[in-house]
């Protein structure tokens, strides 16, 4: 015998670089942790304004959370679509997702990535349609005219509050499942997301 310890899994603090931000099948890469963290803390400032709006009316307060709601709603758009051009990159070397539970996760994920599109992508062409400009951040993304596009305008009026609160208790039942899966099977998926193996 040799004395060696047997070859095992590289401990994560002796990974190169390039794995520690990359997806792996034991845990997500920093990208998709940041991603993922980030994101939460948005669309949980999104929801807490809409919630004080519908609940208090137009206040001072509900002015404050939600006043950054258009801005913050582009800025949501533009990460999913990183996000997600991320999550295909990294496709092969996400964790797997196994058996029943795993195909309803992905169709999960899958529901929450539309609506992640749709609901702002309905928000952003009712804002281009209305003709009213739109500057987040001060960039002229959307230049100001006379005219009104019906057709850009109505869908946003009729779906996108009430997508934006199915989105709400979809990633709701969301967060109840990661709880489930720690508490009830066993199953630390969470750790996953928070960089532990």
């Amino acid at each position: 015998m040799s004395g060696r310890p047997a070859a095992g899994p590289v401990p994560d603090r002796l990974e190169p670089m390039q794995a520690v931000w990359r997806d792996s099948p034991r845990r997500y890469g920093r990208v998709s942790r940041g991603f993922h963290w980030l994101m939460a803390a948005l669309f949980a400032w999104q929801f807490a304004g809409a919630l004080l709006y519908v609940g208090l009316g137009d206040r001072a307060v509900t002015r404050l959370v939600g006043g950054s709601h258009f801005t913050l709603g582009a800025t949501l758009f533009a990460l999913v679509l990183l996000r997600g051009a991320w999550g295909l990159a990294n496709l092969l070397r996400r964790p797997p997702h196994r058996g029943r539970l795993g195909r309803a996760a992905v169709a999960g994920h899958a529901v929450i990535y539309a609506l992640m599109i749709v609901v702002p992508g309905l928000a952003l062409m009712r804002q281009y349609g209305s003709g009213k400009p739109f500057t987040p951040y001060g960039l002229p993304l959307m230049p100001g005219r006379d005219s009104k596009i019906d057709w850009m305008v109505a869908p946003g009026d009729l779906l996108h509050h009430w997508l934006a609160f199915l989105l709400l208790a979809i990633l709701t039942g969301h967060v109840a499942m990661a709880v489930l899966h720690r508490t009830l099977w066993k199953d630390d998926v969470l750790a996953r997301m928070t960089g532990r193996s």
